[in-house]
């Protein structure tokens, strides 16, 4: 009951939500309040003050509304340092589990005045720290750990600040609707499954232009340059260059051909396997058990093999 009532009273109070676009950080979405620092030194300003009636001091006076004064100019600058910035979330490419993801953050500063010392964290301590010049633009890459495959939100974010003295700490929720994929780390050490070539390696010769593969004897209508002049000038009659060119086979990368127990070894080894047959220029195509995906080769196939092995069996969000 008192969690509950503590929640609600969180939402209603910061009122954390989820951003699609830009967001401006205007005086309501701003909160402030003092550090350690600014409550030891209101504590001495309490002091002074009764020291000052006590012994009718007028320079303490002075001293006291003076350092007044500069906790008050404190704060403002604290909520001067974050007012009216333009934040926006913006792409973060896919990684593999055991890595770092970088959520990229667009920042805005409108102002003439440049920010410092603004520092974003997360609610697990992941934390990053800025400046924004005056009038520019300003991307700032949030490293998020991706500990496991799937799709890794990045959460609600604080942007906070405790400049210019460390009297006030001023901060703002941030909580945008953006994620990265995280792939399955590659497992070392495991070989492609035999392709349709007789070596195995997923690969035919075919004829082309690439590689110098032997001679053979004219035939009317082949091309002049193709023809090997210095044979003919030792008499040897007139004979072609041949030359061929490799190509992939069809390489089909079954999960039930993985001869791992555990289903995330499976799929570790599966990305190797697509790693490794794109890096072999192979046409392969993947197969699970919810859907298979033509044969291809490139960047498109790799990335979408790679997708769907990290959100293999997973909920769909």
């Amino acid at each position: 009951m008192l969690t509950a009532l503590k929640t609600r009273f969180f939402t209603w109070l910061f009122r954390p939500k989820i951003e699609r676009g830009a967001v401006t950080l205007t005086q309501r979405r701003i909160f402030i309040l003092p550090t350690r620092q600014g409550l030891a030194l209101a504590f001495v300003l309490v002091l002074m003050l009764l020291g000052d009636i006590n012994y009718n001091l007028s320079l303490g006076y002075v001293l006291t509304f003076l350092l007044a004064m500069m906790a008050v100019m404190s704060m403002l600058h604290a909520f001067r340092n974050l007012a009216h910035l333009e934040i926006r979330a913006g792409h973060a490419d896919a990684v593999f589990s055991g890595g770092t993801a970088q959520f990229t953050l667009h920042f805005h500063n409108h102002g003439k005045l440049p920010r410092y010392q603004l520092c974003l964290r997360d609610g697990d301590g992941n934390k990053t720290s800025f400046d924004i010049p005056a009038r520019q633009n300003s991307e700032v890459a949030f490293p998020v750990p991706a500990t496991k495959r799937g799709w890794l939100t990045l959460g609600q974010l604080t942007l906070h600040t405790e400049f210019p003295l460390g009297l006030f700490h001023a901060w703002s929720y941030l909580h945008f609707d953006t994620r990265c994929l995280v792939y399955p780390r590659p497992m070392p050490g495991a070989p492609l499954p035999l392709g349709d070539a007789p070596d195995g390696a997923g690969k035919r010769s075919i004829a082309g232009d690439d590689d110098f593969s032997g001679l053979r004897n004219y035939v009317a209508g082949d091309a002049l340059p193709r023809i090997d002049w210095k044979a003919f000038a030792r008499e040897r009659g007139l004979q072609v260059k041949q030359f061929s060119a490799q190509v992939g086979e069809e390489l089909w990368l079954d999960i039930a051909d993985a001869p791992d127990r555990d289903d995330e070894a499976k799929l570790a080894r599966m990305t190797r396997w697509v790693l490794d047959a794109e890096a072999q220029g192979s046409r392969y195509g993947l197969r699970l058990p919810d859907g298979e995906l033509p044969a291809g080769n490139g960047a498109a196939q790799r990335d979408e093999c790679l997708r769907r092995i990290a959100l293999f069996n997973l909920p769909q969000e």
